[in-house]
């Protein structure tokens, strides 16, 4: 659907049909030939028709030449998937097989084993032979058993079934995809914010990814010396200046730009969009004698520190963020970037998770002020409702400008209803109406002594979201925190007055967090949530996918701190189960153990 930006492949999935290794007058393998190998094409046809890849195209799968009876067989297939980039297995069969002889013994693949829950043969009875196989050998794989006994002859797979196979296969394959990738640091660390100080061996040991750094002055030294591409720019700025519509300047005429410098300003924020994407994924258009900058980072993320070194001299990064983070630009729709504000790369992986889950554009906030129902109703006499009420008031989301503009949610479903899209379904009319909806304000000249402009609007409608927070702890490691809601359109003018007691110049969006109500609960309230959230920033994105998450979670070992998913939803490697009857501590203790994937 689209060239991939990044070097190295897309992870493919192999399919491993196994099947009882005896022969004889009775023919026990012959029988099961077809049944086994049905299994692995259906379930190569589920991942085909479900699962993409960030740049849009269906997810590659292969299946094995043969089904895997003995040892032999379990070599070959090792050695088609070892040339065919196979990255993540899913082992299937409908009967007993010989497990330690069929299992794939790889210990770089993400494994799954389906066994079929059907009376006649003992499918069910191989899957926790080999499940067991593999917590003993310590390759952890996912199990996947469906609740119902079927017919043998039976070709359809159920709901349940579906639902684990899609869940493991969209995890696996965001995890994989990050494997060899460069997240890209411009600049350092922001403020004093720990979230943008990078630590290499977290992410080298734990993602398979590496990190680059290029210093903020290398944007100058391009714009200075012309190394981007100068056909692109005045596209880009063409675009800008026809769907950019400016906003209000809140700045006291003392510390005002003049409209020649905003001119200059907007000119230069949108060159520096241009040599950030060049500086991730390069540029074969640069000109002659810059071929050391054409090639790139091959950066799946970055990060722009921006305060306070650039930003008290230069225009602000609002535009290249916001904009990057968007799943179009000039040249239409095409897959959103990673890039986070302040370089916090937490926040920025967090982002990068989801993106891989979805294929949607992320929103980058602030976790900047929780209001109470009391609160909302002394300060504007407005009672808050539906699942406002329900959490006992918002959290509210907003950022100096470099949120995903599609979080204004002025695309529109088949029905007409508000949403965020997967990327390669954003239409000409929705990137339209989405910049309809955005105005860009001069930038605070308090915050920004450069200048520059923050993108402005509100998500007015009520749509499922799931927020965030990858967190490093000392003698821990990293923890994930998983909040699901829903955005919430609040009245216009009560949202007014509470958008204005902090910047009204920066895109707004208020959070319910999906609340139990129970006592010593971190989802008592949104009060709670705010409270047990490990730090300033929160990376949210549409749909609830809290699940997934935490199926990705534990395949890079990460353990989930704090999340609100039900527990029939959870789904983790089998070998999970061993290390006690409660989940959150057994998911601690077993990433302790199995730790980082690439250590």
């Amino acid at each position: 659907m689209a060239e991939s930006r990044l070097i190295g492949a897309y992870p493919v999935i192999g399919i491993r049909p196994t099947i009882d290794g005896r022969r004889g007058p009775i023919k026990v393998r012959e029988s099961l030939e077809d049944q086994t190998m049905g299994m692995a094409k259906a379930a190569a046809k589920l991942f085909e028709e479900n699962i993409k890849y960030s740049n849009g195209e269906p997810v590659k799968v292969v299946i094995a030449d043969t089904t895997i009876g003995r040892v032999a067989e379990a070599a070959a297939c090792e050695e088609k998937f070892r040339r065919e980039g196979v990255a993540i297995t899913l082992t299937v069969t409908p009967c007993w097989c010989y497990g330690s002889e069929t299992m794939d013994m790889d210990p770089t693949t993400i494994k799954g084993v389906w066994g079929l829950n059907a009376t006649e043969r003992p499918g069910a009875v191989y899957l926790a032979s080999v499940l067991a196989t593999h917590a003993q050998k310590g390759l952890p794989a996912f199990g996947i058993y469906g609740h119902d006994v079927v017919e043998a002859d039976d070709s359809t797979i159920g709901d349940d079934i579906k639902e684990k196979l899609l869940r493991f296969g969209r995890a696996a394959v965001a995890a994989a995809t990050m494997r060899g990738k460069s997240y890209l640091q411009i600049g350092s660390i922001c403020m004093g914010i720990g979230g943008s100080i990078i630590d290499s061996d977290f992410m080298e040991s734990y993602l398979g990814m590496r990190v680059e750094s290029v210093d903020e002055v290398e944007i100058i030294r391009r714009m200075t010396e012309g190394i981007y591409d100068e056909a692109e720019f005045q596209k880009a700025l063409a675009w800008a200046k026809e769907k950019c519509k400016m906003g209000y300047d809140k700045n006291p005429d003392f510390v005002r730009k003049s409209d020649e410098e905003k001119e200059e300003q907007f000119e230069f924020a949108v060159k520096m969009a241009v040599i950030i994407k060049d500086l991730m994924n390069g540029n074969k258009n640069l000109p002659e004698g810059c071929e050391e900058e054409a090639v790139g980072h091959n950066a799946l993320a970055a990060g722009f520190q921006g305060q306070r070194q650039w930003t008290d001299f230069y225009p602000n990064g609002d535009f290249a963020e916001a904009v990057l983070n968007t799943s179009f630009d000039w040249n239409g729709a095409r897959e959103p970037y990673i890039l986070a504000t302040e370089n916090d790369v937490l926040n920025g992986l967090g982002m990068l998770f989801m993106k891989l889950l979805t294929n949607r554009a992320q929103m980058f906030a602030d976790v900047r002020t929780y209001w109470s129902g009391d609160a909302i109703k002394r300060v504007t006499g407005y009672d808050i409702e539906g699942v406002a009420k329900e959490a006992d008031g918002v959290i509210h989301l907003i950022n100096s400008g470099a949120c995903c503009l599609d979080a204004n949610a002025e695309a529109r479903d088949a029905e007409g209803n508000q949403t965020m899209k997967p990327w390669y379904e954003v239409t000409k009319e929705d990137q339209d109406a989405i910049m309809a909806a955005t105005t860009w304000c001069a930038a605070d000249n308090g915050y920004f002594r450069g200048g520059g402009f923050s993108s402005r609007f509100e998500t007015t409608a009520t749509m499922p979201a799931t927020m965030v927070r990858l967190n490093l702890v000392k003698g821990l490691g990293p923890v994930m925190q998983i909040a699901e809601g829903w955005t919430v359109g609040l009245p216009a003018d009560v949202s007014d007055t509470l958008w204005k007691r902090t910047d009204y110049t920066w895109p707004s969006t208020w959070f319910a967090p999906r609340c139990d109500g129970k006592d010593g609960s971190a989802f008592k309230t949104a009060y709670e949530v705010m409270n047990n959230w490990g730090a300033n920033h929160g990376a949210i994105s549409y749909g609830h996918i809290g699940a997934d998450l935490i199926t990705l979670c534990s395949i890079l070992r990460i353990p989930v701190a704090m999340h609100n998913v039900e527990d029939k939803d959870i789904f983790r490697p089998k070998a999970w189960d061993a290390f006690g009857m409660d989940k959150e501590g057994a998911d601690y203790r077993a990433c302790a153990v199995y730790g980082p994937m690439y250590k």
